[in-house]
């Protein structure tokens, strides 16, 4: 279970006071009855989901393993942040996974779609398109241009069997080019939506090819919902209360601390969970992310002394999944033989200690520190749960609809107009 330490927010924290208030948005996430219920099937899917559809992933994977180079992730926000998070936060930065996953339509640059095709050139891939509706932009220009080139290259019979989509079971446009074509399909569900889609096809057929036991996820996040998904001694909830409390104590922005490159892109996925399901009616706490001890060397003395604007939650992992060793050196010019046999998990863990004193102690940001035993795919899928459950009770809390996002509508909007899209005025 992930712990909550609260001894460095420098403030006392009530939480007998939430007692009834947590009741109450416990039921809502349970009963399904308040704003945006209709897409919580996130909340219970670690145990309800289709058993033969994850049977089907898992096939799928193989295959893609087996005959191609490269794996074309379209999709955009939720619909690869999930897995690119799970994919870093696991295998790491340099992984020796037999298949590359590359992730595209998550931009309209055209810089970055044209180095992708080019790479894409001289290689064997596979699709997998990640769209509820099909006809979102991003993606939808990103699957046109990378399924003009696969055709190309291999011709409409084989371009067929190498696309995968990921999308509603019922309606929508992608769904239609997969019954035209005959691309294989698996289903986001259509209670849930894409930034709580980690435990569905959308995060989990990525993942299989990377080589990550999906099965050891979703159990992780079975564990979350046993260990989260109750109303009483839940440090999914505390750490609910914790960000709200601060929150009203005037912090708006809550900065993700870790201590790993491997987890940056967790921090984005993060960041979208919260920024996009809090951030609404002009209220919402601004979520950040950083790396330590890389950003102590560019963000640290804003934190240490600059406006008090932010609190610190910081990611511990408690067993490092390896360990390297401070050697001797006969010349010790760098002053480093001191060090000399410790280990850098420990000398990080240090380097965590003296920060956390340095900024509540000297800087009196608060802290809350969230523990986790083990970043493998059990754990992270527990981690995973774990955000979400404390995202709904943190915007429940805040009286915002945890699932929507209205404000993205606006620009796709204004851009619509602005390309003379049928139906859009300026």
């Amino acid at each position: 279970m992930i712990t909550v330490k609260n001894d460095h927010v420098l403030r006392t924290v009530d939480f007998a006071s939430y007692k009834d208030k947590i009741a109450k948005v416990h039921a809502l996430i349970e009963e399904r009855n308040g704003p945006g219920g209709d897409y919580l099937g996130w909340a219970h899917y670690p145990e309800t989901y289709d058993r033969e559809e994850l049977s089907r992933i898992l096939a799928a994977a193989k295959e893609i393993r087996e005959n191609y180079e490269v794996l074309l992730v379209c999709g955009i926000g939720g619909s690869y942040l999930g897995a690119r998070a799970a994919i870093e936060a696991i295998n790491g930065l340099y992984g020796k996974n037999k298949v590359e996953i590359i992730f595209f339509g998550q931009t309209l640059s055209p810089t970055y779609v044209k180095q992708v095709l080019d790479y894409l050139e001289n290689k064997t891939f596979a699709i997998n398109v990640i769209s509820k509706s099909g006809t979102t932009t991003e993606t939808a220009v990103a699957f046109r241009l990378a399924r003009d080139l696969l055709i190309r290259k291999v011709g409409a019979e084989k371009a067929a069997k190498a696309i995968f989509a990921t999308t509603d079971k019922e309606k929508g446009a992608l769904l239609q080019l997969c019954k035209k074509y005959g691309y294989e399909r698996f289903v986001l569900p259509s209670d849930i939506g894409g930034r709580y889609s980690v435990y569905t096809a959308v995060g989990l057929l990525p993942m299989a090819v990377a080589g990550i036991d999906v099965e050891a996820f979703l159990r992780g996040a079975k564990k979350g919902l046993e260990f989260y998904g109750k109303a009483e001694n839940n440090p999914a909830y505390e750490y609910g209360i914790l960000r709200h409390e601060l929150y009203k104590a005037g912090y708006p922005v809550e900065m993700l601390v870790t201590y790993e490159p491997s987890l940056v892109q967790l921090g984005e996925w993060w960041k979208q969970l919260f920024g996009e399901s809090e951030g609404k009616d002009h209220t919402g706490l601004l979520p950040d992310s950083a790396t330590f001890t890389t950003d102590l060397h560019s963000l640290g003395q804003f934190i240490q002394e600059g406006s008090p604007v932010l609190f610190e939650t910081i990611l511990e992992i408690a067993k490092p999944a390896v360990d390297v060793i401070v050697p001797h050196d006969e010349d010790d010019l760098d002053g480093l033989n001191y060090l000399e046999g410790k280990g850098l998990d420990y000398v990080n863990s240090k380097a965590r200690e003296g920060t956390i004193a340095a900024h509540v102690d000297t800087g009196k940001v608060p802290n809350i520190i969230l523990t986790l035993d083990k970043m493998d795919a059990e754990g992270l899928g527990e981690l995973m749960y774990f955000f979400m459950r404390a995202c709904a009770c943190a915007c429940y809390l805040n009286e915002v609809n945890p699932f929507n996002q209205p404000g993205v509508e606006v620009y796709k909007k204004n851009m619509f107009a602005l390309l003379g899209k049928p139906g859009y005025t300026k």
